[in-house]
């Protein structure tokens, strides 16, 4: 839930928005302080410019406190609401000056947020009607993975492993540089072992041999079927018989993505969701 996503990632959050806004103000605002008075109070509300799925707007609260907490947010929307041109999805309220310095912030996260939540609501709404989980994946943009991966969960969509340190991805270059499938597993399996830190393995299988040799290893909780056709997908599928989840990737469109749904494959991880999200037209304008 996309709720339970801030809670277990606060302090990464917070982290954002500290680099985001260091990033952004320097050694401050010239523009603003030039020829705006410290003591002007002034209301402005975020404009939607186009049709879509809104996302980021409990992120632009948590940006507007962190840096100045005279900022006051009523929300109008909720997170994943439907949107329509012209609608209005928050007013703040508070020092004109602090409005003015967080504004870019604000937009550039809600409006890459809600491109990923707005194409990961509409490729979800492809496979409804199957058991398939739609996932992210790791190909997202340096330093703003958490918000990213947070919109696709407001979409809709959940969450693949948050980077290298929270599972075990066996790669075809992990395999190859091993020697092996079977060789591969060998050593993961001491490695957690020797960790004594439960972490679910995945591992990637290009051929019927391969799923063979990944089958008997215990520690293996998802197959990871990549390029596959649906065709060879679901004989890969049928292949494990369920003694293992199963997850495809590579070469999935929206044009394609049901055919992949329907083969009884668990997961689909799909790079597009964050990488090829176009971004929401939104605007924040003066009161």
């Amino acid at each position: 839930m996309p709720e339970n996503f801030l809670n277990r990632y606060t302090k990464q959050i917070d982290f954002f928005i500290d680099q985001a806004l260091a990033e952004d103000l320097g050694e401050g605002d010239h523009s603003t302080l030039s020829c705006i008075d410290p003591q002007s109070q002034s209301t402005a509300q975020l404009l939607v410019k186009q049709n879509g799925r809104i996302a980021g707007l409990t992120l632009a609260q948590l940006i507007f406190s962190r840096y100045d907490s005279q900022l006051q947010v009523e929300l109008l929307l909720k997170e994943g609401s439907l949107v329509k041109k012209g609608d209005l999805a928050f007013r703040v309220h508070g020092p004109t000056q602090s409005i003015l310095s967080t504004e870019r912030l604000v937009l550039n996260t809600m409006q890459r947020m809600s491109g990923i939540a707005t194409l990961t609501h509409r490729l979800n709404q492809k496979i409804k009607h199957t058991s398939c989980t739609l996932l992210d994946t790791r190909k997202t943009s340096p330093n703003f993975r958490y918000p990213e991966k947070w919109a696709v969960q407001i979409g809709g969509g959940s969450n693949h492993r948050m980077g290298l340190f929270d599972a075990i991805m066996i790669k075809d270059n992990h395999i190859d540089y091993c020697g092996g499938v079977s060789q591969a597993l060998q050593k993961t399996t001491i490695y957690l072992d020797r960790l004594g830190t439960p972490l679910d393995v995945i591992v990637e299988c290009r051929n019927q041999e391969e799923i063979k040799a990944a089958l008997p290893f215990p520690c293996v909780n998802r197959i990871l079927l990549d390029n596959f056709s649906p065709e060879e997908l679901k004989k890969a599928v049928a292949l494990i018989d369920g003694k293992k989840d199963t997850e495809a990737s590579g070469n999935i469109t929206e044009k394609n993505l049901e055919q992949y749904a329907v083969t009884g494959v668990n997961y689909l991880s799909l790079g597009a969701l964050t990488y090829d999200a176009k971004s929401m037209d939104l605007s924040l304008k003066a009161l």
